[in-house]
């Protein structure tokens, strides 16, 4: 039921923008020695509510970072934002690595760390408060952050879920 509020968007509507998050060096063990490829996580956002995020895998850093951004184009998603902060304060959890975001008044930068602070910037967020804790493995991360941004909600959509007037959401 979680899921029913996510809005998926298409690349091709939009201007994205991308931010490299991480890029590895991994490696396969053959019986002819080792094997070295590079793995990329990139976020992509239009910094106006849509934000995505991928993962590429290649021979070259280049093309590694190349596939993110297709993958990343792949999983848009549009994300409520009020006045460059999030409506309200959400938590999110992806394997062990968990998050709190705190709506922050105009002026207060986007107060994150590492991969956090890419999604947040990609999304269009400017003033935010927010705390990563357990796992730092930066994929985890990336994805417990977008899983909280898709669960938010603006106030239009809670009074149309509620069925009531908007005041009568702040007031009520």
């Amino acid at each position: 039921m979680a899921n029913a509020n996510i809005k998926r968007v298409r690349s091709s509507e939009i201007e994205l923008k991308d931010r490299l998050v991480n890029i590895r060096r991994v490696t396969k063990v053959t019986k002819g020695g080792r094997t070295f490829s590079f793995s990329a996580l990139v976020v992509v956002g239009d910094e106006n509510g849509v934000v995505g995020f991928g993962a590429g895998k290649s021979n070259e850093v280049t093309s590694a970072i190349a596939k993110g951004i297709d993958d990343a184009k792949k999983n848009l998603v549009k994300v409520p934002i009020n006045r460059g902060t999030i409506p309200h304060a959400q938590t999110g959890r992806f394997s062990g690595s968990y998050v709190f975001m705190k709506p922050a008044s105009n002026g207060t930068g986007v107060i994150a760390g590492g991969a956090m602070r890419a999604v947040l910037e990609s999304v269009g967020v400017t003033d935010v408060l927010a705390k990563s804790k357990g796992s730092s493995n930066p994929t985890n991360v990336v994805k417990a952050t977008v899983k909280a941004l898709t669960e938010l909600r603006d106030a239009h959509t809670v009074a149309n879920h509620r069925g009531v007037d908007l005041d009568k959401v702040f007031n009520g």
